[in-house]
């Protein structure tokens, strides 16, 4: 008898081998929508999942539940893929050997590696990274009813149990909830600005909500000698006349110096008075009860306490009582949307870029503005103003046109009235060019 048909049979398709493939088959497809959805679901995020059910998306959620708790469908998810390719592996390796023998081996092997590495593996991992909403929202019915059942989560608690006890852990217990901070949400802002999701404008606002809720009083304050005070002593007529003249609506009214502020003058009311014949009225008799604030209390709880309380200025005071300054609900706004200039402010700009590539900013800008403007990193121990760092860096009040030099930038006051620096110009050695930050 010939081997010939004995060999034709041996390498030929049985009834059992067609079992064998399609069984190999189903467990391929399931391995490469596992992977699929294993790319895609941890690559979104609760926010991005609970915008696409806002956006009444099918599939949304699920997908929020399922990222909501990751930890309940990694594992099962991870398990279900090694098992899959194991098996299939395994199948493949046993009909290669019992189709070419020994050879068989080495064609199950490069079959292994080729087929379910690059095309159920690397191909759904790659588009699930390219198209993670549309994977996302494809997989996750179906992870989520592949997790609830229960031989699966019987299994895969089993498995991480034994896990857990080899790393030290209890489960999920210790697994803490994931957190976005200040920083990746700045971050994200960025980006989204970057590739024309939103505007820079709105990039500007997010970056301004998110430093305010660290800013103090103390940073946004008008300076006490820039205050406008009223002597409790004066005449109504009097007070009237300097509070149209500079164009305001409220000022802290004291008696002996601007350290005992007793109350606000209101113009509407001083006009008042003045219409009905009490010019001649002392301050005193026409004033409203003032607020005072610490300079360390945050603009969070200043603008919250202003809306309850329905007051829009404030005194400010340091920790010995003494009045450093003032603050108004427009401070406030302001330091959300930027300046905000009226008919009666007549300010220089706060930023201006020189031909040389100097920028001459106002002394009582903030640091952390002039780091963001200019993408400087200057020190900040114990001042607040690009003024107060001209000042500790030489130790007094510099002259006019003096200048100190700070971590490879030089500061010039360019004009300094009284014991102030008014306005200070930023040179280095590299041209200095603005990025986004106040505008004038």
């Amino acid at each position: 008898m010939s081997p010939a048909p004995a060999l034709v049979a041996t390498a030929g398709f049985h009834g059992t081998d067609w079992i064998v493939i399609a069984v190999v088959v189903v467990l391929l497809a399931a391995s490469g929508l596992l992977a699929l959805a294993e790319t895609s679901l941890v690559r979104t995020t609760r926010v991005k999942a609970k915008a696409l059910q806002d956006e009444q998306r099918r599939g949304a959620r699920p997908l929020v539940r399922l990222v909501e708790h990751p930890e309940r469908f990694l594992n099962p998810v991870l398990l279900l893929v090694l098992v899959c390719q194991l098996v299939s592996a395994t199948l493949v390796g046993v009909l290669a050997s019992a189709w070419l023998g020994a050879w068989g081996v080495l064609v199950g092997t490069v079959f292994e590696v080729i087929v379910i590495f690059v095309v159920f593996e690397a191909v759904p991992k790659n588009w699930a990274v390219h198209n993670p909403e549309r994977a996302a929202l494809f997989t996750a019915p179906i992870v989520a009813a592949v997790v609830r059942f229960p031989p699966v989560r019987a299994i895969s608690a089993v498995l991480i149990g034994m896990a857990n006890l080899l790393i030290g852990r209890r489960g999920a217990a210790n697994i803490p909830p994931p957190r976005v901070t200040e920083s990746e949400l700045l971050a994200m802002a960025d980006v989204a600005q970057a590739e024309d999701v939103i505007e820079l404008q709105e990039r500007t606002f997010i970056h301004s909500i998110i430093d305010f809720g660290d800013a103090v009083v103390r940073e946004v304050m008008v300076p006490r000698p820039d205050m406008l005070t009223l002597d409790a002593d004066a005449t109504v007529r009097r007070a009237l006349e300097e509070v149209l003249a500079a164009g305001r609506s409220r000022v802290p009214v004291h008696q002996g110096d601007v350290d005992d502020v007793m109350g606000i003058a209101y113009a509407k009311d001083l006009m008042r008075a003045e219409h009905d014949g009490q010019g001649d009225d002392l301050v005193r008799s026409h004033v409203r009860g003032a607020h005072f604030v610490p300079e360390t209390k945050r603009l969070t709880a200043l603008l919250r306490e202003m809306q309850e309380a329905k007051f829009h200025m404030s005194i400010v005071v340091d920790e010995y009582g003494s009045t450093v300054g003032l603050v108004t609900l427009e401070d406030l706004i302001e330091e959300l949307v930027g300046e905000i200039v009226d008919e009666y402010d007549v300010e220089e700009p706060v930023v201006e870029t020189l031909a040389d590539g100097s920028v001459v900013v106002t002394g009582r800008m903030a640091i952390d503005d002039v780091d963001d403007l200019l993408g400087t990193e200057l020190p900040q121990e114990g001042w607040d103003t690009v003024g107060g760092l001209m000042m500790a860096m030489s130790g007094r009040v510099p002259a006019q046109g003096e200048s100190v030099d700070v971590d490879g930038v030089r500061l010039v006051a360019q004009r300094v009235q009284g014991r102030r620096i008014s306005r200070v110009r930023i040179e280095r050695a590299a041209p200095l060019v603005p990025a986004d930050g106040p505008e004038g």
